[in-house]
């Protein structure tokens, strides 16, 4: 169990009665999730509690605004990214995946507001259509590949074979790229990706 921690003070804390409702102590109110959806796309920093036992129930509260926002058609999470994050549940290779995760969302925070720049350039009819289809590729294929190093399942095709051609054995290891090398190359195509946007951004600039 987690309970308040003293840093609370600089955050909004929010308690979850055992009736569902929400109560905002900053403005002695009761919200809803649409109105802590909001809250976190303004950046407004909270906490939520279980009013009864005192428990931190931020990580399920978030979670559960995610899924309505899901609900609402607004589809963020692809069925495939659905199937491998399940797929981590339990595995030992578990706990890299929030970090990895974390990072990588990060580093799209990062460049969104030079992505909507582009965006908003499309106006004077002058918009890299052909340069971000690549990216996005690029970003698939990057993630596809972090995936598979990652994935507790050998990739298997129609014969029952391995990728490769070899046979699937029992118990054999899934991946034959050491983990060193791997992050390495994972990390030479993120620079790589950011030095695409450096240079779009160069490029714009200077029109």
């Amino acid at each position: 169990m987690t309970n308040k921690k003293s840093d609370d003070q600089d955050r909004i804390v929010i308690k979850k009665y055992a009736n569902r409702r929400l109560y905002n102590t900053a403005t002695s109110s009761y919200v809803t999730l649409d109105h802590l959806s909001q809250m976190v796309k303004e950046n407004t920093d909270f906490v939520v509690y279980d009013a009864k036992s005192g428990e931190d129930i931020t990580r399920p509260v978030l979670t559960q605004i995610i899924v309505e926002e899901e609900n609402k058609g607004q589809n963020l999470l692809p069925i495939n990214f659905l199937r491998q994050l399940i797929g981590f549940y339990g595995d030992s290779l578990q706990g890299l995946v929030p970090s990895y995760l974390e990072q990588a969302m990060s580093a799209f925070g990062h460049n969104q507001e030079q992505m909507r720049e582009y965006m908003q350039g499309s106006m004077h009819g002058i918009f890299p259509f052909g340069q971000f289809e690549e990216m996005n590729k690029q970003n698939i294929a990057l993630f596809e590949q972090t995936m598979k190093m990652f994935s507790p399942f050998p990739q298997e095709n129609e014969g029952g074979q391995q990728e490769g051609g070899n046979p699937a054995k029992p118990g054999a290891a899934t991946g034959a790229a050491k983990p060193d090398a791997s992050l390495n190359e994972l990390k030479s195509q993120l620079e790589a990706m950011q030095a695409q946007l450096n240079s779009l951004a160069g490029g714009k600039s200077d029109k």
